[in-house]
Formats: structure tokens, sequence, C-alpha cells
């Protein structure tokens, strides 16, 4: 897997599981922030209130380091983990998934919760939408409108999203780019007679 590319989902989707009475809803939601976390989970444990268990785990950042798995009350390691161990194995990020049970009066012990926690988020993830999406980065420039054909080409050539552009006394363009090809496209831009980066920052 390559470093300027991470996997994701699409749209929300979900999971049911029903093992001896006891119903496990899982909800797959693609996230960006801690913040949406939150509100979801906000959102999920008001929608279930009477659920006897909502537990979770996220994973956020293309870099996949930064994640939580939470059992709600369940026994230790029988929830969270194995609901993001399904994120691993897909080996997703900016994913939340959530799954409510609802206790059917038999107890299933450590290893059925393990595998209906799992089997659930598993649920969620096979009926998801997952895209491969690159990391990308951005570049600002600024040139004298003389050079613009100049820069015109290199932007034809190399094809970075132009996400603004302006022509003041200086003319200014953002780019962005897959993170790979960035040190290529900086170094032809930074060849163009009085074009300067403006550091970000």
């Amino acid at each position: 897997m390559s470093t300027d590319t991470y996997k994701t989902i699409v749209i929300p989707s979900e999971g049911i599981y029903t093992e001896k009475r006891s119903k496990f809803i899982a909800i797959a939601l693609p996230v960006r922030t801690l913040e949406e976390v939150k509100q979801y989970l906000e959102v999920y444990q008001k929608k279930y209130y009477d659920a006897r268990h909502v537990c979770y785990a996220y994973m956020l950042g293309h870099e996949r380091k930064d994640f939580r798995a939470n059992d709600n009350g369940e026994p230790s390691g029988t929830a969270g983990k194995p609901i993001l161990g399904q994120i691993n194995s897909y080996e997703l990020t900016d994913i939340l998934i959530i799954v409510v049970r609802y206790f059917g009066g038999i107890k299933l012990g450590t290893s059925g919760l393990i595998v209906a926690y799992r089997t659930a988020a598993a649920e969620a993830l096979s009926n998801a939408r997952i895209e491969e999406r690159t990391v990308d980065d951005t570049l600002t420039v600024l040139f004298e409108y003389p050079f613009m054909n100049d820069v015109m080409r290199i932007v034809k050539e190399e094809q970075p999203d132009i996400l603004e552009q302006s022509y003041d006394m200086d003319c200014r363009m953002t780019l962005r780019i897959r993170r790979s090809m960035m040190a290529k496209l900086r170094a032809r831009l930074e060849k163009v007679e009085t074009l300067r980066v403006e550091d970000a920052g």
C-alpha cells in the first residue's frame, strides 16, 4: 500500500446481527475529526437510549495512528476491540463504527460477545462503499502576469487541481496534488521566472 493513499467509506452503512435474542445494530460512518465522532456518538446514544450498550471504535487520519475502542460497559475487550479489528482488517480510516446492543435476556459469554460485535461490524462494512483516496498537499504560488503561460503549461502537464486563482498586482494560484507528485510539481514551478512559493501558515 503506497504512503499517499488511504481507504475510507463514502456514505454511512448499517448491518444487523442477532444472537440468542440479543440484537446488534452496527452503523459505519465516515468521519474526519474527533468532533464529528463525538457528535455522532451523542446522536446515536440519544436515538438508541433504550439499548443496553452503545459500543464503538474509530480510526482517524491517513497515517492510521489516531484510534480508540470503547466497550461501553461490556466486559473489557469484548466489544470495542473486535469492532476496531474489523476496521483494521479492511485497512480503513476516517471511520466510526457504532454497535448498539439490545439485550435478549440470554448471556452470550465473552467469546459470544466478541463474535457478535465483530460480525455486526463486518456486516456494516460489507454493505459499505469503500473508496481509495489520495493524500493530497496544497501549494500556493505567486508570479508576475507575463509568466502565466509558463505556469499554465506546467499545470496542464502535471494536472494538479486549481483551488483558487487571483490576478491582482501579482498572480496567485493555489494548487492541490497527490503528495507523491508534489516534489516534481514544485521543482518545475520554481524554475519559472519571478515565481515564488508562498509558505503556508
